[in-house]
């Protein structure tokens, strides 16, 4: 397959800051399921330019697959209630101590079967699909027990099986406290090191661990037992931190080498030299803030200034982020972190494979890596930012298979 005649965004740049890296009239060579080539129409060899699989893309632009490196997508039942609280005062933290939050979710999940959580999860999936997504992270975290955990992490896999779609499964078993182990946090939190975990890497479902690390969820201390576990069998960790106070665990999880710390909003920008360990990604998610009317920003300047890499993520879950739109999370990053629209592509491309560990593999559009695709019908990149409720994607590509076709 030759795609010509497009606007590309490479998303590459040897200097590690955010750029669209475009190449105008510019053509894409796909063999099997890598690109094989990239550069200027003109320049495409000669041996491909008689291919009858030839695509005249007609100025349109293509970019990387999107990646939504932060998601929460597989639960049953829903929190409209919750949201509708919030709005009458109650607070996160409330709603929460009084049963409902992560804990509500828990219990539609667990008495859901495998087939219903497929079913009900499914349409969020198509959704980010349909704007561009091939690669989404599903995490864990709404079982609470080893059944339901892997249960969970079973239709994580059903979804890259059955659709298509590149799957990270994230086991985050340190997600809440359950019922069952009221008022014993470091009771739970063992059930999580030698039963829960165990079974999840056992049963082949787990790519990494990730853990939530606050005054309503779990202590660093705790978490670091996790990590020590997630770690002993060579699999890659992440945290939510930082979220809604400062315990240190976003510099607990770097010091550690984590993929990724997510949230920070409470991070201060005197500790955002510590994460600056070449490995960890910063990554940012607007509609938590959004939905929760937070007020208490990232430190993005300190992390531009150190250099940390940010990604962008949906958060797509029931309680905090109900967002199932990659394209909405780009420009409330643009809107209310103030980053540039560069930046937020990158957040959705490059730097969000590095949050998966998986940038030699895809985020960027270069020759030896997946042919993960997008074309969208605009000719500049800054517009899937700027746009609020269109979606000019027209094409979608996943290792060299068209999943939406031109």
């Amino acid at each position: 397959m030759i795609l010509t005649n497009a606007t590309i965004a490479t998303m590459v740049n040897a200097n590690g800051n955010a750029s669209f890296g475009l190449v105008h009239n510019g053509s894409i060579v796909v063999v099997d399921d890598k690109i094989q080539w990239i550069g200027k129409s003109s320049e495409l060899p000669s041996h491909w330019r008689s291919s009858e699989e030839s695509l005249n893309c007609r100025g349109r632009l293509i970019t990387p697959g999107l990646i939504d490196c932060h998601t929460h997508l597989v639960y049953a039942g829903n929190r409209a209630r919750e949201f509708e609280q919030r709005l009458e005062g109650a607070t996160y933290e409330e709603i929460a101590n009084n049963g409902g939050g992560i804990v509500s979710t828990v219990k539609a999940t667990r008495e859901a079967s495998v087939e219903v959580l497929f079913e009900q999860s499914l349409p969020r999936l198509k959704q980010l699909m349909s704007e561009g997504v091939t690669t989404v992270e599903i995490k864990s975290g709404y079982g609470l027990n080893s059944d339901d955990e892997i249960k969970m992490l079973h239709v994580a896999q059903q979804f890259a099986d059955e659709i298509g779609v590149r799957v990270s499964k994230t086991f985050l078993g340190a997600h809440a406290l359950p019922p069952e182990f009221h008022n014993d946090k470091d009771g739970y939190i063992s059930a999580v090191c030698e039963e829960m975990l165990p079974a999840a890497y056992d049963a082949g479902l787990v790519d990494a661990v990730d853990g939530f690390s606050e005054s309503i969820a779990f202590s660093v201390e705790q978490m670091d037992r996790v990590f020590d576990v997630a770690q002993s069998y060579g699999l890659p960790i992440k945290l939510h931190a930082e979220q809604l106070s400062d315990l240190g665990g976003a510099t607990m999880a770097a010091q550690r080498g984590a993929l990724s710390v997510d949230h920070l909003e409470y991070l201060k920008s005197t500790d955002v030299g510590k994460l600056q360990n070449g490995k960890t990604v910063a990554v940012l998610l607007p509609g938590a803030f959004y939905v929760l009317r937070e007020t208490q920003l990232p430190p993005i300047e300190a992390l531009r200034e150190h250099h940390i890499p940010m990604a962008i993520a949906s958060d797509c879950n029931p309680g905090s982020s109900p967002v199932t739109s990659l394209l909405l999370s780009m420009n409330m990053a643009c809107t209310l972190f103030r980053m540039t629209p560069s930046e937020a592509l990158s957040g959705v491309t490059i730097q969000a494979a590095k949050a998966l560990g998986m940038q030699d593999s895809i985020g960027s559009i270069e020759a030896g890596k997946q042919a993960d695709l997008v074309m969208w019908d605009t000719d500049h990149p800054s517009t899937l930012s700027y746009h609020i409720g269109l979606n000019p994607c027209t094409a979608i590509m996943i290792g060299g298979n068209w999943k939406k076709h031109p």
